[in-house]
């Protein structure tokens, strides 16, 4: 493991209780947010590719319950073990495990879904190529991704300092988020974003894709 994704592990770590109190409950008040992940229940459904989906850097596990109730089979994986084992508390009767988006520890082609909520905005321009072909690897053709990020411009920011921790975030723009996510093998289905809310510098993005069926 390299020295940057050691310190995003470690950070995330000790993020592990403030997240778990901070994030509890609040998809309750974001409509846009539960939404998008309708939209993605929706159509994972209707594809008929099975219920099984992964919620990659699924974090405190908070998705995972209204992502069951919405129909589908949630699993999650987080780069932090000390995540993992808050979702494992707080949010308990799922699957999950502490993994890499990079290297990610499913079989090709093994799910109907995956959602990246806020989980592509600390990928370095070195991995971005080998995290985006992990997620076109394991969602099946026809299968279908939801992925919240912040809508930036791309540069390195040192995130988590407010907080009593450091580690670097990249949030990259609806342009770069599209050209990447095609050139792994996705086509669009769903675009939308909202302006900065609260404490938030940024927009927010949001998108729905598809996995691309071969020729």
């Amino acid at each position: 493991m390299d020295a940057n994704t050691e310190e995003l592990r470690d950070a995330h770590d000790k993020l592990a209780e403030f997240y778990a109190e901070r994030l509890a409950g609040v998809l309750e008040s974001m409509p846009i947010e539960r939404a998008v992940l309708d939209l993605f229940c929706e159509l994972t459904l209707a594809a008929e590719l099975g219920r099984d989906v992964a919620d990659v850097g699924c974090g405190t596990g908070r998705l995972l319950p209204y992502l069951a109730g919405r129909g589908v089979t949630p699993r999650g994986v987080d780069l932090a073990p000390g995540m993992v084992e808050v979702a494992r508390r707080d949010n308990p009767g799922f699957p999950y495990e502490v993994g890499d988006l990079r290297a990610l520890p499913f079989a090709d082609a093994s799910l109907a879904g995956v959602v990246c909520w806020y989980s592509l905005i600390f990928l370095p321009p070195e991995s971005r190529d080998a995290a985006f072909a992990e997620l076109a690897r394991v969602v099946k053709p026809g299968g279908h991704l939801a992925c919240a990020f912040k809508d930036g411009d791309g540069e390195k920011r040192r995130g988590g300092r407010s907080v009593g921790v450091e580690f670097d975030a990249y949030w990259l723009s609806t342009g770069e988020m599209l050209e990447r996510l095609g050139a792994a093998g996705f086509d669009l289905v769903f675009q939308a974003g909202r302006p900065p809310e609260g404490e938030e510098l940024v927009p927010q993005g949001y998108l729905v894709v598809r996995r691309r069926r071969p020729r």
